[in-house]
């Protein structure tokens, strides 16, 4: 490293950032290496670059600054802005969150008040088909203590066991269309629940990085190691 001119330093760096294969990270740690290389990182030259080909559509600001500090204010900015887009997606992911547990506890009453519906009509109905036995029954020679059963059940219907018969099957009948119509639903809000949920947990585990980029594999103690020591070189 020491045989090779600064010269030629200067060439390798300018090909690296000009071609996009350095950014402004490669470069800060390039410049921790040593003592010769961090002084060739500071050139303007390089970081005039990096200003104009990350932030092109930034405003201009005072020229008393140097290339790199003007690139760690123009960082500054877009990290701040890049935090407001991230609270407000968390925000916006987190009311979604939000209503979808309200939709779900809706449908779970729903589900219920059918489920409770759909109980008491097949009780009814079962009531009325026996009923509708002991009428039959009662043409029919029983004993005695048997029919006056049979009768007894069958005076208590107050209406045409037929009929409501009838509108009973269909009552149950429909309850568990309601039923069905309603856990799908149920499903379907719950697996979207589920993937908000994932992509909020997801979100806050990146505090720092763009909320639509941001994976599991960018949050590693050697990142957070590497991010320490940029913005210690971008400071300096």
């Amino acid at each position: 490293m020491s045989a090779l001119p600064d010269e030629l330093w200067r060439r390798i760096l300018e090909m690296g950032i000009t071609c996009y294969s350095l950014t402004y990270k490669e470069l800060c740690f390039i410049g921790i290496s040593c003592r010769r290389l961090r002084r060739l990182s500071e050139e303007n030259e390089f970081w005039s670059v990096l200003v104009s080909r990350d932030f092109p559509q930034a405003s201009c600001t005072a020229d008393s600054l140097t290339s790199k500090s003007l690139y760690r204010v123009r960082f500054e900015r877009d990290k701040e802005r890049k935090q407001a887009a991230h609270r407000r997606a968390v925000l916006r992911t987190e009311s979604l969150v939000w209503d979808s547990e309200r939709k779900l506890k809706e449908l779970e009453a729903r589900i219920g008040d059918e489920v409770d519906k759909m109980k008491a009509a097949s009780l009814e109905l079962s009531n009325l088909r026996k009923a509708r036995e002991a009428s039959v029954a009662l043409n029919v020679w029983q004993p005695e203590t048997i029919r006056r059963w049979q009768k007894q059940t069958v005076e208590q219907c107050a209406v045409s066991v037929e009929s409501r018969v009838t509108a009973l099957e269909m009552e149950v009948k429909l309850c568990k269309q309601q039923i069905s119509v309603f856990d799908k639903a149920y499903k379907s809000v719950k697996q979207r629940l589920q993937t908000t949920q994932q992509q909020l947990a997801v979100m806050k585990y990146h505090p720092i990085n763009d909320y639509k980029t941001a994976t599991a594999s960018d949050a590693t103690v050697g990142s957070n190691t590497s991010r320490k020591k940029l913005k210690t070189k971008i400071s300096g």
